[in-house]
């Protein structure tokens, strides 16, 4: 008689970047004796034999071939359990995201608190729910990774396991378990779900992993967008994370900041002392008590409008994006006071981002405040239809004249519209050559 000893959950290796977490698994040894000690299971020789040829094939396609093998021949196992988690990360080892899943289905039928299966579940099935353009096939993907992750959780430790073996694979894959239900949580909009499950996140992962780039510190920045799209908006709270995101992101800080600085002056008004925020977030991960007050909030909208048009002589010379403001939240007289500034005039608008759009209409951000909320805040009409209807999302040049607008929510109408083409790159001089 044979002997093998039974496997270990597999350790969760932290991220390498910010987009991909890893595993690795430490190989087990094979032990071949008489009898039958702590975690070691008789077998034949011959059954030893196939299980041996695959636990030692020098790639991770060999040994999933060999342990398919295994399986099929031996399906009533007594190492069963050990078989299909090698037999998951040797699909792992070859890139393949449907047999690893499969593979760590069938582990989930034999031991369904099994924490490395439920981690591989919960990650794959994420990823593959964030390739998916189908708004409602990602929401069911993700929560269905979401289910595997809350499983996760909760899932006992084994019996032949240590403590402290336990303890270690938990805090690994307990962030990833978590980040994966926040996910679903914005999924559905749900921000208030996913603020205090990221939080839980970050909160109890280690010091290093929010100050480096890397799921976790990507985590923090998903939970200052979690601030900035609950109702109402809580600025203050998106400029504090955003802003401790940027600081430690190295490379991507670039991505992240404009975001950090728009919940900035979102909430303080403008963006004169935000280098003391960038210096706060640097000691600490959460926002001190008093941050309300070291960082003060700007006036009221019809605070600032008011003043707006007691200071400006002239409302016709306001900034588009002034104007805007008085618009949405001003009183009926003064906004209307406001558009007859500019009703009836023709207007130029550079790369504005199309929210909508007809042959007959373009619905199309042109603040910064629509672009961020990803909302029209202005609507051409064409009087002729478009021949090209552009894509959501492409930025064009438009013309059109002021027409009428509703104050809440904020649209501007514009009448005669007109797309303006790009202008073709300039063409190299041609050089002729003068023979002699």
């Amino acid at each position: 008689m044979k002997k093998v000893v039974l496997a270990s959950l597999l350790a969760v290796a932290g991220a390498a970047t910010m987009m991909q977490p890893c595993f690795a698994q430490d190989a087990p040894a094979a032990a071949p004796a008489a009898g039958q000690t702590g975690g070691q299971v008789q077998m034949s020789a011959d059954e030893y034999k196939v299980y041996n040829d695959a636990d030692t094939a020098t790639t991770p396609a060999a040994k999933a071939a060999g342990f398919e093998a295994y399986l099929k021949a031996y399906p009533n196992s007594a190492v069963k359990q050990d078989a299909l988690q090698k037999l998951m990360f040797a699909y792992q080892g070859t890139n393949d995201p449907v047999k690893t899943l499969d593979a760590a289905d069938r582990l989930l039928q034999v031991d369904p608190s099994n924490l490395t299966a439920l981690y591989v579940e919960a990650f794959l099935r994420r990823n593959a729910a964030d390739a998916l353009a189908d708004p409602a096939a990602k929401t069911a993907g993700l929560d269905k990774a979401a289910g595997f992750a809350q499983t996760g959780l909760t899932a006992a430790k084994p019996q032949n396991m240590p403590d402290a073996d336990f303890q270690k694979l938990k805090s690994q894959a307990t962030p990833v378990f978590e980040s994966v239900i926040a996910d679903d949580d914005i999924s559905k909009k749900d921000y208030a779900g996913a603020i205090t499950t990221f939080k839980t996140e970050i909160t109890g992962a280690p010091a290093d992993a929010t100050q480096t780039p890397g799921p976790v510190l990507q985590d923090v920045f998903f939970l200052a967008t979690s601030y900035m799209n609950s109702t109402p908006p809580d600025y203050l709270n998106c400029a504090w994370y955003a802003t401790r995101a940027a600081a430690f992101a190295g490379q991507y800080a670039s991505a992240i900041q404009p975001t950090a600085t728009y919940c900035y002056k979102k909430y303080h008004g403008k963006e004169e002392g935000y280098d003391k925020l960038q210096a706060l977030v640097k000691t600490s991960l959460t926002p001190p008590a008093d941050l309300a007050t070291t960082i003060t909030p700007a006036p009221k909208p019809a605070d600032l409008v008011a003043n707006l048009i007691a200071t400006t002589p002239d409302l016709a010379t306001l900034a588009i994006s002034d104007k805007e403001f008085v618009l949405q939240y001003g009183k009926p007289e003064d906004a209307d006071k406001v558009f007859g500034t500019v009703k009836g005039k023709s207007t130029q608008f550079p790369d504005t981002v199309v929210v909508a759009a007809t042959a007959d209409q373009l619905q199309v951000s042109v603040s910064d405040d629509a672009v961020q909320s990803k909302t029209a805040d202005f609507a051409f009409n064409f009087a002729t239809p478009l021949k090209t209807v552009p894509a959501v999302g492409d930025k064009i040049t438009l013309t059109g004249t002021y027409a009428s607008y509703t104050q809440s929510p904020l649209l501007i109408t514009m009448s005669d519209a007109a797309v303006v083409p790009k202008k073709a790159p300039a063409k190299a001089p041609v050089h002729h050559t003068t023979h002699h």
